[in-house]
């Protein structure tokens, strides 16, 4: 019983790690601008996708690795130079529907160049798995858990220790106080894009060997990083991180206990729990901390 316990826990962490990066994608656009970007799942696809491409190309795949993070990092700022900062003093309901036709627009661009097939990345570690109290962990996940942990403690540094992540921060408490003393908020804005399309393409690298990878693969990573974003408290690093964890071990723990059936269920019905008891999520409003 404790292993199988266990192989659900690994399970669930490794793949709320994913979920983890694509809520902190979703906070750190939402801090900079208040704009949810509903883009972000696909950010997670181009990833892997591009990381296959990549490396089927001949590239080493340390660099088809680096070179998979580089481009959705030009698309989100091309994503917003193009399609948000035109609508910035839209509504924000309207500003949500252009992310959501940007995403179905990017989705649609992959399946003509990639077609509808499933694609896998190589381990970076091989697939030798790894015992631990009786349960078998595949060495990629010990890669998903650790570049995430690193990615949080990156992101941590850049906001509480660099000139630019201050910068950034300011913008995200006062866009017109931010403003006054000097900051470039349209650079913030395209700079939060980047950041967010190179955490969501690396979270897509990462877990690509595990899931493999399609051109409508970032549809549930997408939501299910936004409900860890939500149930963590939308705004809040922090929360983002608890959120997805939390998201992925309740999504392994019912696939596992339950039924794989209800797996894709689950974090919905967390979502609305968390939303009807603490509407602010785990971690409070954007208001009381930032990533």
């Amino acid at each position: 019983m404790l292993a199988q316990f266990l192989q659900y826990l690994f399970s669930g962490i490794t793949i709320g790690a994913t979920y983890a990066l694509a809520a902190l994608g979703f906070t750190m656009i939402y801090n900079a601008s208040t704009v949810i970007n509903f883009a972000q799942g696909e950010f997670i696809m181009l990833g892997g996708m591009l990381a296959v491409m990549f490396q089927q190309a001949g590239f080493p795949l340390p660099l088809a690795v680096l070179l998979a993070i580089i481009v959705p990092s030009l698309v989100g700022v091309l994503m917003e130079k193009t399609v948000v900062e035109p609508v910035r003093s839209a509504d924000t309901v309207n500003i949500i529907i252009i992310t959501i036709g940007a995403s179905l627009v990017i989705r649609g661009v992959v399946q003509v160049v990639f077609g509808k097939g499933a694609f896998m990345l190589p381990s970076f570690s091989g697939d030798t798995p790894v015992e631990i109290g009786g349960a078998m962990i595949m060495p990629q996940s010990f890669w998903v858990i650790g570049v995430s942990a690193l990615v949080v403690v990156g992101l941590w540094y850049f906001f509480t220790r660099t000139l630019t992540g201050k910068a950034m921060l300011a913008t995200s408490f006062n866009r017109t106080a931010a403003e006054l003393v000097g900051i470039n908020t349209s650079w913030v804005l395209w700079m939060s894009f980047a950041m967010s399309a190179a955490v969501g393409a690396l979270g897509g690298v990462l877990v690509t060997p595990l899931t493999m990878t399609s051109y409508d693969s970032g549809i549930m990573l997408g939501l299910k990083g936004f409900v860890a974003a939500v149930v963590g408290g939308l705004g809040s690093g922090a929360g983002a991180l608890v959120g997805g964890l939390l998201v992925g071990v309740l999504e392994a723990m019912g696939a596992g206990y339950l039924s794989s059936s209800y797996k894709d269920a689950l974090p919905f019905v967390l979502i609305l729990l968390i939303l009807f008891f603490l509407p602010r999520g785990l971690f409070g409003s954007r208001q009381t901390e930032r990533v």
